[in-house]
């Protein structure tokens, strides 16, 4: 089915690269690329895949913990560090990275960014995060994580900070006048930023980026996450398990958007976990024989860590015990919600809820041939579920190689994806307009 001349949209696609990838038992399988997640040529080599298939950026999470090392390496490489490299790897491809309001300072974050900013010509994203756990915080002097309340107060003023500072220079600053001045000094000023967490006199030492700001991504899904993704987000990374899920976020999303008084159309994109294969069958089994891979200890693992209580003596073929509701879990909202959601709705057994979770941890899951996952994918973005996905390879490359060779082309035929790019810089891929200097 071809877009229609009046929806003239086009989904957004991005890569979300995880180790060997998201599945929990992928770097286990006897082809997975376990050996090369620290060689930065395995990610130029997925970027330039990615960027073959036209997608819009590259995406990275981030953890400031090893976890349980025997369960997998989730985070090798640093991302800004790996996205300098991938950036010059690659010609049009954004580069989104989640970076913590917790843990670090917004003179540091502008600065990574902005010059990250330049280096790629002006392809870079900054995932907006808060952290989340205990053993993250007591890597950063702190015993226990700040409460919720007062982290989404911290981030929303470290934001407004690095969009001053990287306002603090004009577009038009550098003159390089080698009889004069480098930059004109009237064009470069402090910010003087005073606030409940941070003071900040700036100006930054780095000129203005290429974009003007670096697209601000954010990933809440609890209010004080969704308040602040109305006020500053520009693209939102979404947790939804089914289109009814996806539907009420992205309509009260849209709606805070414009009660906040923006006239930005913010892009929403749900993490995606496909398997794809020419047969329904074959997708099938390439999903079932990464399941039975995955070890039940780590799994209850990953549990334990989405619903903040130890699982390891839960019987296993039993139905799932009963978990406190959402308003009184203080850990990530929007993974939590999507778990009891999961059980509320296929009232599965303890190992029937640790497969669900073995890839992506409760996204949406779509298993079969590239149509089937094209009508699937087709039908959320004409329906209020999604303006595209972050996709969530289960295994890497494999995963994003047939993405890009099957499901893609199918998209392109019925006019919902882009043949070609149409610009240089993620803002424009993401159909946002580049900001004045405030």
């Amino acid at each position: 089915m071809a877009a229609s001349p009046s929806d003239p949209r086009m989904m957004h696609l991005n890569l979300f690269l995880m180790g060997c990838g998201h599945h929990r038992a992928a770097w286990r399988h006897p082809q997975s690329a376990v050996e090369q997640v620290g060689d930065i040529r395995y990610y130029e080599r997925l970027a330039q895949t990615a960027e073959r298939g036209k997608l819009d950026a590259v995406f990275f999470a981030d953890s400031n913990s090893a976890g349980n090392v025997s369960d997998g390496s989730w985070f090798y490489l640093e991302p800004l560090t790996a996205m300098a490299a991938m950036s010059r790897a690659t010609e049009k491809i954004g580069f989104i990275s989640t970076v913590s309001s917790t843990f670090y300072t917004p003179f540091h974050v502008a600065r990574l960014v902005a010059s990250l900013d330049h280096i790629s010509g002006g392809r870079i994203g900054w995932n907006v995060v808060t952290s989340m756990f205990d053993v993250e915080a007591r890597n950063h002097g702190y015993k226990t994580m700040p409460d919720h309340a007062e982290r989404y107060r911290r981030a929303d003023e470290f934001v407004q900070a690095v969009l001053g500072l990287w306002d603090s220079w004009a577009d038009d600053a550098l003159t390089f006048d080698r009889q004069g001045h480098y930059a004109d000094p009237a064009k470069v000023q402090p910010i003087n930023h005073r606030g409940e967490f941070f003071r900040v006199d700036g100006p930054l030492n780095v000129p203005r980026p290429p974009q003007g700001h670096p697209v601000l991504f954010q990933a809440g899904a609890s209010e004080p996450g969704r308040e602040l993704a109305a006020r500053c987000a520009e693209a939102i990374y979404a947790v939804a398990y089914d289109l009814p899920a996806a539907q009420s976020y992205y309509r009260d999303i849209k709606r805070r958007v414009k009660a906040a008084g923006r006239e930005v159309d913010v892009p929403i994109m749900p993490g995606l976990v496909t398997y794809v294969a020419p047969t329904e069958a074959e997708a099938k089994a390439k999903q079932r024989e990464l399941d039975e891979l995955l070890p039940a200890d780590a799994s209850l693992r990953q549990l334990a860590l989405f619903i903040g209580q130890d699982c390891s003596g839960w019987e296993l073929d039993a139905p799932v015990p009963t978990l406190p509701p959402l308003e009184e879990f203080s850990g990530p909202q929007g993974r939590y919600s999507t778990i009891l959601r999961i059980i509320e709705t296929e009232q599965p057994t303890l190992r029937q809820l640790l497969g669900r979770l073995a890839a992506g941890g409760g996204h949406c899951t779509m298993v079969g041939t590239p149509e089937q996952v094209a009508d699937k994918m087709e039908h959320w973005f004409r329906n209020e579920g999604a303006d595209g996905f972050n996709l969530m390879p289960p295994s890497l490359p494999a995963g994003i190689e047939d993405f890009i060779e099957q499901v893609v082309p199918e998209l392109q035929n019925r006019g919902l994806f882009r043949t070609e790019y149409q610009s240089n810089t993620l803002r424009a891929h993401l159909g946002l307009a580049r900001p004045g200097n405030s």
